[in-house]
């Protein structure tokens, strides 16, 4: 019976584990989830580092991703958080976006002011993944909508790609 402690979680058996395990946490004056998903009852733990690793390094990876956010709305190749800002702008009435988005503020546009509001709402962990290791999920308001953009990176904090979910 291998224990293993991770911030914010209980000590965890390595030699068996449930499929799921969450916990709430404050993160830059919000509450987030950070879950953890596993396919198998065990789990090396060389693995178990590198989801202690990813935790202990939240806010690195939260600054690095939302670099990603800003990089994607300015390429015009790009479309995953222009489809997400404009869906909000256009189909949430203003009086409901009204505590997000400065209407009358004439130097910064609705969307940029959206777009500062993004913010991490969950990271989830696949360690039994060598792909899509780590979910981040990013969203303006949850109670104002289920819509997220959602960045996925490999085992070391390396970008995938991102894409938008409900």
């Amino acid at each position: 019976m291998a224990k293993y402690l991770l911030p914010h979680f209980p000590t965890l058996d390595t030699s068996t584990l449930d499929e799921y395990y969450d916990v709430d946490i404050d993160f830059n004056g919000k509450k987030i989830q950070i879950d953890l998903n596993f396919e198998r009852k065990s789990i090396d733990i060389k693995r178990m580092d590198k989801v202690k690793e990813f935790i202990e390094k939240l806010a690195d990876y939260d600054k690095e991703n939302k670099i990603y956010i800003d990089q994607d709305y300015k390429d015009k190749d790009c479309d995953t958080v222009k489809t997400y800002i404009d869906y909000h702008i256009e189909e949430i009435e203003k009086d409901d976006l009204s505590h997000l988005i400065d209407f009358n503020d004439e130097l910064t546009s609705p969307e940029t002011q959206l777009i500062r509001k993004l913010h991490l709402v969950r990271m989830g962990l696949y360690p039994d993944s060598i792909e899509d290791f780590a979910v981040f999920d990013y969203s303006v308001d949850k109670e104002l909508t289920d819509q997220l953009v959602v960045i996925k990176t490999d085992e070391n904090g390396k970008f995938d790609y991102m894409t938008m979910e409900s």
